[in-house]
């Protein structure tokens, strides 16, 4: 293999290096993550397992850069994250990261567009451009008609197609999703599951996934698991 290719297929969007997470409770500390070196390539989608409380919400909170490890690297690309100034840290997040949920935190006072277009605006995006691309996403996602629908007129699935919808609208490298259908029945889970094998193939998104669902961590191309603060597979 000739050294262009090799640096191609090495080359990760998102990885880590010893990541670890200590909690102090009282005189004693927990350590939750033990270690975790991961990989993740653009477009992949990949699938994190484990028990509750083994932390794999907590490694996501770490990668997306809203808790600090206590000790380790997370890369993005060649960006150390936590070695980032705090603007920087927060420009990351907005731009490179997109966070889906297990529930939607939607403002109840705005519509689906004003929701979904909200990181764009914040971002400093035109008004128009952020509008124009939201609009766009939102009916990739099957709610082209539902615009100027407030959340408490939509159902609990398209809520969460809605919350995916905002997470893609700064069109962010990496999709850090934390039990996306946790929330929702099965069958309304199974179709936000195709919702986001489709839009990985449509844009190219590389997705994170914390799941307990082991039908859709089939549909994942790589599954890993957390165990005692250690990553399987």
């Amino acid at each position: 293999m000739n050294e262009v290719l090799r640096s191609a297929e090495e080359r990760s969007v998102l990885s880590t290096e010893k990541l670890r997470k200590d909690f102090r409770s009282g005189q004693k500390t927990i350590s939750v993550l033990r270690g975790i070196d991961l990989k993740i390539q653009p477009g992949e989608m990949v699938g994190i397992m484990g028990a509750s409380g083994v932390g794999k919400t907590t490694l996501l909170q770490i990668l997306g850069g809203l808790d600090r490890p206590t000790g380790g690297r997370v890369m993005y690309g060649e960006r150390d994250v936590y070695a980032l100034d705090k603007a920087s840290l927060a420009r990351l997040r907005s731009q490179t990261v997109g966070f889906v949920f297990q529930f939607h935190h939607l403002l109840a006072e705005f519509t689906a567009l004003e929701n979904a277009m909200m990181p764009a605006l914040v971002g400093g995006t035109l008004k128009t451009e952020a509008r124009n691309r939201t609009a766009d996403l939102l009916q990739k996602v099957g709610l082209g008609n539902r615009l100027n629908h407030k959340p408490g007129e939509l159902s609990g699935g398209e809520q969460q197609r809605v919350a995916v919808a905002r997470a893609l609208v700064n069109q962010p490298d990496v999709i850090l999703a934390d039990e996306p259908t946790g929330n929702l029945d099965e069958r309304t889970g199974e179709e936000i599951h195709e919702l986001l094998d489709r839009i990985n193939e449509e844009l190219g998104a590389s997705f994170l996934v914390a799941t307990h669902n082991d039908r859709f961590a089939r549909r994942l191309g790589r599954v890993l698991r957390i165990s005692e603060g250690r990553m399987e597979g």
